[in-house]
């Protein structure tokens, strides 16, 4: 009989969700594994061969941890919510000119949603994921903060998950680093998890080439958006491109243009297929507008002001910024020009290690202002 009580565990058939289990399941937890299939490789079109969290090596593997320590273990079939959802929103932001996150809205839409749905089923109490975070209750609210491995740290993808699923939810990995949890896999004999390539490529494009995803994914698409115009930020024409939706806003490599300076795409205007280029000094923003606003440490900031670190990518080690709160929206005003703000990007922001909310990068821009707000 468990006496911490019952927890559903997504398992990738990775070291990290497979650790996470197995820490669990010694802490007294009644452990019951649980892995997602998202997404169906066979039908993505790509050559590489099936890796990551959905392929049938991922299932088994997780399986194998579950039937080793004597606890149930289920497949649970997602791909048509994935698909809908994921897919879909991926495809059209692209369409629409922005730079979409899709392990974020995974997380946040679909991988939480349902695993809760199944753990109520199952009666169980908590759900648990091997993301390197940590959670606490504080003043009423539940606060994601940093893992303490800061290289592995993945609050960032966390900001989306409601009050209400934080409340269930257990982060087994928050305080460990990456070089414990092999030791801890090697030590129980896991010796083949240690030895398991990581996957760190989006699971619906195994071969990384989103350009020949939508290709594929968008019937006439090339014809429709080829010949546009690369332009510089004065509106000099300087040659043609293959289509506005296969570029994103700090690409630098694969223009297939030269000119006598590195050039990088600071903008992207849709409506004309135009696609704007400038040296790197130009890409730096100093403001944006952020929303769809999902806040963790405190309720709301309406009219309040107040510092952060604010990261507008995965990798983003982050930039002191200004954040106010106004209406659905958050302005965010940096102290130093970010370079690649990239619209459909999520924006999070952190008050130390704790992330005070996020939300979609809507536009950025350059504001001259003074931070009063610092005084």
């Amino acid at each position: 009989m468990s006496t911490k009580g019952r927890v559903l565990v997504a398992m990738s058939g990775g070291i990290d969700s497979s650790v996470a289990a197995v820490l669990l399941h010694e802490q007294g937890y009644e452990v019951i594994g649980m892995t997602m299939k998202t997404w169906d490789y066979a039908s993505s079109g790509a050559s590489k061969k099936e890796t990551g969290c959905c392929s049938l090596d991922s299932i088994n593997d997780a399986r194998n941890i579950a039937v080793n320590l004597g606890f149930p273990h289920y497949i649970i079939d997602i791909r048509d919510e994935f698909g809908d959802f994921v897919i879909n929103h991926f495809t059209d932001e692209y369409l629409a000119g922005r730079t979409p996150n899709p392990c974020v809205l995974c997380n946040t839409h679909i991988k939480w949603d349902a695993l809760l749905r199944r753990a109520d089923q199952l009666g169980c109490e908590f759900i648990a994921t091997g993301h390197y975070a940590n959670i606490r209750e504080e003043n009423g609210r539940y606060v994601i903060s940093k893992g303490l491995d800061e290289n592995k740290d993945q609050s960032y993808a966390l900001w989306g998950i409601s009050q209400q699923s934080l409340s269930r939810t257990i982060f087994p990995l928050g305080n460990l680093h990456k070089t414990e949890i092999r030791q801890m896999a090697l030590d129980r004999g896991f010796t083949e998890l240690v030895n398991k390539p990581e996957s760190y490529e989006i699971c619906f494009i195994p071969d990384n080439d989103y350009r020949g995803f939508l290709k594929r994914r968008v019937e006439g698409l090339e014809q429709k958006v080829a010949g546009g115009e690369f332009v510089l930020e004065d509106g000099t024409v300087v040659g043609t491109h293959e289509g506005y939706p296969f570029y994103t806003i700090g690409q630098r490599k694969g223009l297939g243009i030269a000119l006598g300076f590195p050039a990088y795409v600071t903008r992207i205007e849709k409506e004309a297929n135009r696609v704007v280029l400038g040296n790197y000094e130009e890409l730096a923003k100093n403001a944006m507008t952020v929303g769809k606003l999902i806040m963790g440490k405190y309720d709301n900031l309406i009219d309040q002001p107040i510092p952060t670190i604010t990261k507008v990518r995965y990798n983003d080690p982050g930039t002191e910024a200004i954040i106010e709160q106004v209406g659905d929206k958050m302005k965010v005003h940096f102290l130093s020009g970010v370079h690649a703000i990239a619209p459909g990007q999520a924006a999070v922001f952190y008050e130390g290690n704790d992330v005070i909310g996020g939300g979609w990068i809507e536009s950025n821009y350059n504001l001259d202002f003074k931070l009063d707000v610092l005084q």
